[in-house]
């Protein structure tokens, strides 16, 4: 009997990993996937190290901590509402809340500062 479609070619048992150029080709095919699928497998988690170039110095005291802060902020706001000064429409509206986030901040500051309690000094006698 004869049949109308021929019969698959024979092939050999060739194993994906034979060759060199085959196993490279299937580990850069992982590695792309695990890149768009599994970006955590890709990334090691290193321990994030802080620039030393600013630094506060460590005996400062928490009120000087605080009064630096709260200056900061109030330089901030200042800046931020001038710039938005210059600008329209929603980027000036984006402007003036982060001005609006930079003056609670400086409030919640100087809370903080009158809540400090200020060392008197020792009377001589």
């Amino acid at each position: 009997m004869f049949k109308e479609t021929p019969n698959p070619p024979e092939t050999d048992d060739v194993s994906p990993y034979e060759s060199l150029d085959s196993k490279k080709l299937h580990e850069a095919a992982n590695r792309a996937l695990d890149h768009y699928l599994n970006p955590a497998a890709l990334k090691s988690p290193v321990a994030r190290k802080p620039s030393t170039m600013y630094m506060v110095a460590p005996d400062i005291k928490d009120e000087d901590l605080l009064a630096h802060t709260c200056e900061s902020l109030a330089q901030a706001s200042v800046m931020a509402g001038d710039f938005a000064g210059y600008l329209e429409g929603p980027h000036r509206h984006t402007a003036m809340a982060i001005q609006q986030i930079v003056m609670l901040a400086e409030l919640a500051v100087n809370r903080m500062l009158d809540n400090v309690a200020v060392p008197k000094p020792a009377l001589h006698s």
